[in-house]
């Protein structure tokens, strides 16, 4: 991100409407997030559909691993833990999924919990579906950074318009 707040680069020649801070793309949606337009309504079906279609193949997946630990006969004990990992793990990535459309994630911390996630891909996918259901995932987070940015953008400007010479002295 840019001293200005923009994200992207702004093309020279181009007019003065253009300058400022520019909305950020979200995966699926681009910058359709902004003003709801451009096909934002079917891609926010399209990607709830998707997600819960994703979340339920894993499901099934993750059913005929099961079914695989009882052929193998490894043990009830064992059979309890891979569930409960399974079911904890989901869990976690559910919330920590969830709390990154409201809230940049730290670096560390996302590295840090990469296996989690992955391990735990059940419930990332059903929080990026319960969340396209009202809107595109993410977009509160960027309309905020955006608004803000815009608005700290027109503070600036403001600040710096008028002919300096012609200020009263006091």
């Amino acid at each position: 991100m840019s001293a200005d707040g923009s994200t992207r680069a702004t093309p020279a020649g181009s007019t003065a409407e253009a300058l400022g801070p520019r909305p950020e793309p979200l995966r699926f949606f681009g910058t359709t997030w902004l003003n709801h337009d451009n096909g934002y309504t079917a891609r926010r079906i399209a990607v709830a559909v998707g997600s819960l279609a994703a979340a339920a193949a894993s499901c099934l997946v993750l059913r005929l691993a099961y079914q695989g630990l009882q052929i193998a006969a490894i043990g009830g004990f064992v059979t309890l833990l891979m569930v409960v990992m399974f079911a904890i793990c989901s869990a976690m990535a559910f919330r920590h999924t969830w709390d990154g459309f409201t809230r940049r994630p730290d670096p560390d911390r996302q590295a840090s919990l990469r296996g989690l996630l992955t391990v735990g891909f059940v419930g990332s996918l059903l929080a990026y579906f319960f969340r396209s259901l009202t809107e595109a995932p993410g977009e509160r987070l960027h309309r905020e950074e955006y608004e803000e940015a815009r608005k700290q953008y027109e503070k600036r400007t403001t600040r710096r318009s008028g002919n300096p010479k012609n200020r009263r002295r006091a």
